[in-house]
């Protein structure tokens, strides 16, 4: 399954890479005077995901002091947001918006998805635990968090723990994998950003709608993005599964945001409007 998922996804980019209209702002470029965090690139082997191995990546902004605990942000497929001429661009995004204080001084912790064995794959996207890691509707990948690579990170750097002070962000099944930390771990995690999210019958992912109906609601905000051209195959069409995502948030009165727009299943549409995305997400 993961060998149709990874190739499903290098066809859905390849395919809209040149149509897609989407052009990245001011935000997402290198601005002058504008003081640059510090990225570092790291390997964990993991007990809860008990003989896996994965890189991650921390982005340290110039604001933090060490003295006032940072807010933190997780990005699942870390190498993905990482990048500085990606889709994302994720450490030039914090740098603007932190110096403008419209998000708050962040600590971002990029990982990328487990590999078994003691060594990582050339291609991240190629993690044979990635689907199992981030698909699967339980708690493990939250405690995977919480007691391992946030206690990791904090030996170094203060971070805080204030569940309001924490987001978690995805593309694909890293976005479902967002969401079901928060779902979760509300009291650890109550910020959600979904890019592409895999709400679809992978490994039971088309249930977190009528979950959302049947649950007495929890303190998350979310953004979901998706686009009308996104996947649809034997596991679902995304973005059916994103309408309804929206419609049951809507019913429940969440406070959320659906950004739909005509792109496929790739993080251009989501990159361009990350900076937008990053403002409403971390509103007070």
């Amino acid at each position: 399954m993961r060998h149709i998922l990874y190739l499903a996804f290098l066809l859905a980019t390849t395919m809209t890479l040149a149509a897609e209209p989407y052009k990245h702002g001011p935000d997402s470029e290198r601005q002058e005077g504008v003081p640059q965090g510090k990225v570092t690139k790291h390997t964990w082997k993991s007990k809860v995901f008990e003989g896996t191995a994965r890189d991650y990546y921390l982005y340290v902004p110039a604001q933090y002091d060490g003295k006032t605990p940072a807010a933190v942000m997780v990005f699942q497929d870390g190498h993905t947001y990482v990048g500085e001429k990606g889709d994302f661009r994720i450490p030039i995004v914090f740098d603007n918006l932190i110096h403008k204080q419209e998000m708050p001084v962040t600590i971002a912790i990029l990982i990328n998805p487990g590999h078994k064995g003691d060594k990582t794959p050339e291609s991240p996207w190629r993690a044979d635990n990635r689907s199992f890691e981030y698909d699967t509707l339980s708690n493990q990948y939250a405690r995977f968090l919480l007691d391992e690579i946030l206690p990791e990170v904090g030996k170094e750097y203060k971070l805080t723990d204030d569940p309001d002070q924490r987001a978690i962000c995805g593309i694909s099944s890293g976005g479902i994998c967002a969401w079901t930390v928060a779902w979760e771990r509300p009291d650890a995690f109550r910020k959600v950003l979904s890019h592409v999210g895999s709400f679809t019958n992978i490994r039971g992912g088309h249930n977190c709608e009528a979950l959302i109906r049947k649950t007495a609601n929890k303190p998350i905000r979310v953004v979901l993005q998706d686009g009308k051209n996104d996947l649809d195959n034997e596991h679902g069409n995304w973005w059916l599964a994103n309408l309804q995502m929206e419609a049951s948030l809507k019913f429940k009165k969440y406070d959320y945001q659906f950004v739909g727009g005509e792109g496929g299943h790739n993080g251009i549409h989501g990159g361009t409007i990350l900076p937008d995305s990053l403002r409403w997400l971390w509103r007070k």
